[in-house]
């Protein structure tokens, strides 16, 4: 009976963050960009590509419910700084009520060397990204990345990830070359076929 419980608990939080999800996606579709939070085995992997277990310094670029988030905060060492940038304010207070003890900032991530300022720091080890940027115009693309670059230590490592099918699109290709231009390597990760939509990791290093 405990294990059904459990299951029924489980199955109704994640049903309601998926449909938190999805409205704030019909809200602000340019700041959402996806109908349903990533699966954990998208999780999993960006965390991973991402260099979590060895980074001082963590940086999560718009955490919206949170997904990516707890996989951070559950495999970063005792000691490593962690910071989430999250401009969605309905989102902001979802995560700052359930995880009390992230630090999450309401701002974009297009100050995020400011932000590491405030915080007395220079650059980070890492930073993992889970904005749409499918749904971003270029200009904002490209303050984003450069505001990535500036961020990271040199060897530091951008994750962020892009779903199959919008990698057969001029803009998932346009996105794929402002990586390779921005960054010194660019790898794409396996197909995560258990998400919705199919998506895959690029691990980038300054």
């Amino acid at each position: 009976m405990r294990c059904i419980a459990d299951f029924d608990t489980g199955y109704a939080a994640a049903m309601k963050e998926t449909l938190l999800f999805l409205r704030e996606f019909v809200r602000r579709p340019g700041q959402v960009g996806a109908i349903a939070p990533s699966s954990s085995y998208l999780t999993a992997e960006i965390v991973r590509q991402a260099g979590v277990r060895r980074a001082n310094t963590i940086v999560e670029f718009g955490p919206g419910t949170g997904s990516f988030t707890r996989e951070i905060l559950r495999q970063k060492k005792e000691n490593a700084f962690f910071v989430g940038i999250e401009m969605n304010p309905k989102l902001v207070e979802i995560l700052r009520r359930n995880l009390p003890g992230a630090n999450i900032v309401s701002e974009s991530a297009e100050n995020t060397p400011a932000i590491l300022k405030n915080h007395h720091l220079n650059e980070a080890d890492c930073i993992v990204s889970g904005l749409p940027w499918a749904s971003f115009p270029a200009e904002l693309q490209d303050n984003l990345l450069a505001a990535a670059i500036q961020s990271l230590r040199p060897g530091g490592r951008f994750a962020t990830f892009a779903y199959l099918q919008g990698l057969m699109l001029p803009s998932g290709q346009r996105f794929r070359k402002k990586l390779r231009e921005t960054f010194s390597k660019v790898h794409s990760g396996r197909i995560i076929w258990k998400n919705l939509p199919a998506a895959f990791v690029y691990r980038c290093v300054k």
